[in-house]
């Protein structure tokens, strides 16, 4: 399964600055296999070391973090002459093995030959919580699940991708066209872009072996909060990551900690969250009360919504029929948009790298996302539908006066004055489109 974050492994790969690479994201968003797949695509050699089956890994970095020295040892152990450039050198589950992490400093300093990548699914907590990470001697990139557009690689529908991409303009596409893309975009949001997940469907087109698979992630994702989580963080952590579809199903999709108990505060969750945050499992979109540069400046900390970091397990955890695949729009407008939103949520964050913000006025209107651009505060208000009402649009355009307001929905492409319309599955491509003028 061919994914984006190749072009970026090898452009890692060939750069002159390039360091030690930690692979960051969710479990079983498929980093070990794009790490091997890119390691027995790109290079002679790849020396995989998993730090979470093989104990005994530790041991070798206990002693020394010598670059040299440890070659020699890890050569030894994998019976293979690991070698510069031509070998790519794989720390899998590096967060279980605190030295081997700070060992990635020495081999920027005084190794910068050897091509080392680590990966690891609690890495963003390791980080949060580590005080002796080599800050500044590591290259990032996170994996994310499949976007819509990788999807579309994935199902055999390449050619509506390329097309898609290649958009540059803001005629509205041809009607087929755009309705059979509004019938892959329904099967998205219930598929999701895991990739075991996506795999499944696109070899046998099952909806219930699908949500089976999904159900068997989430009681994974459970199972690791038991297993990795600090003991006292374990309920509360458990609570939270089974709010989310019951939050975001709301009218206001604020995330309200007394909807989990009427006594409950926001400081008694805030760790809770914050571990789902680094072990990749929930975005967090940040009510902005002034849309000004930074957005970051403007952000209140204590009113955010979550969202799941996949549409299909939000799905999965709200146990979504099915048949919404088939019964009209339905999909998009079950739990008051929540699937939309999410989708919209996930897709910039993987394309857009930045963080997610929101405006609303004392129950007077709601922007759902802000978008930040070198230029301006961009608008972006979601319907889970074909609804022209633009109430909320108008509001922030009187308050703000932006040069575009605009709006992602079940319509084709359209403009009317300074309105832009992008259909949901185009949300990717919309700072590209000519009509966006950020």
């Amino acid at each position: 399964m061919e994914r984006d974050i190749y072009q970026k492994l090898e452009a890692w790969k060939t750069s002159h600055r390039r360091k030690p690479l930690i692979l960051n994201g969710a479990r079983q968003v498929g980093k070990t296999f794009a790490l091997k797949h890119f390691g027995k695509k790109s290079y002679e050699k790849v020396a995989y070391l998993n730090f979470e089956k093989d104990e005994k890994l530790a041991a070798y970095f206990k002693g020394t973090l010598d670059p040299k020295e440890l070659i020699k040892t890890l050569s030894i152990h994998t019976e293979m002459a690991i070698e510069p450039e031509n070998t790519l050198i794989i720390f899998d589950e590096i967060q279980e093995c605190p030295q081997a992490l700070n060992s990635l400093k020495y081999f920027c300093e005084e190794a910068g030959d050897y091509h080392i990548a680590g990966a690891g699914s609690l890495l963003g907590v390791k980080i949060a919580r580590s005080k002796g990470f080599p800050v500044g001697k590591v290259n990032f990139l996170h994996l994310y699940p499949l976007t819509f557009f990788e999807f579309l690689s994935a199902t055999q529908q390449g050619t509506l991708r390329k097309l898609l991409e290649e958009y540059s303009s803001y005629e509205p596409l041809p009607v087929p066209l755009h309705e059979k893309l509004i019938q892959l975009l329904k099967l998205y949001l219930f598929v999701g872009g895991m990739p075991e997940v996506v795999a499944e469907y696109a070899k046998h087109a099952n909806l219930d072996m699908v949500r089976e698979i999904q159900l068997e992630i989430l009681s994974a994702y459970e199972k690791d909060f038991a297993k990795h989580a600090p003991p006292h963080e374990i309920m509360k952590i458990t609570t939270v990551w089974k709010q989310v579809h019951r939050q975001l199903a709301k009218e206001n999709k604020k995330f309200i900690f007394s909807a989990i108990r009427q006594s409950a505060r926001g400081r008694d969750y805030e760790d809770a969250i914050e571990w789902l945050i680094g072990a990749g499992l929930i975005h967090k979109s940040f009510w902005a009360e002034t849309p000004k540069f930074p957005l970051s400046a403007y952000a209140d900390s204590q009113t955010f919504k979550i969202f799941l970091v996949d549409v299909g397990l939000l799905g999965a955890q709200s146990h979504l029929s099915s048949h919404a695949v088939i019964e009209g729009n339905l999909l998009f407008t079950e739990f008051k948009g929540a699937l939309t939103e999410n989708f919209i949520a996930q897709e910039l964050v993987a394309t857009q790298n930045h963080g997610l913000y929101y405006w609303a006025s004392a129950g007077e209107a709601e922007i759902d996302f802000l978008l930040e651009t070198d230029h301006q505060i961009c608008p972006l208000e979601v319907k889970a539908g074909e609804n022209s009402k633009k109430k909320s649009l108008l509001v922030y355009n009187e308050k703000y006066s932006p040069s575009t307001l605009n709006r992602a929905t079940l319509m084709n492409l359209k403009q009317g004055g300074n309105i832009y319309n992008y259909p949901l599955y185009m949300i990717s491509r919309l700072h590209l489109i000519e009509g966006f003028k950020a």
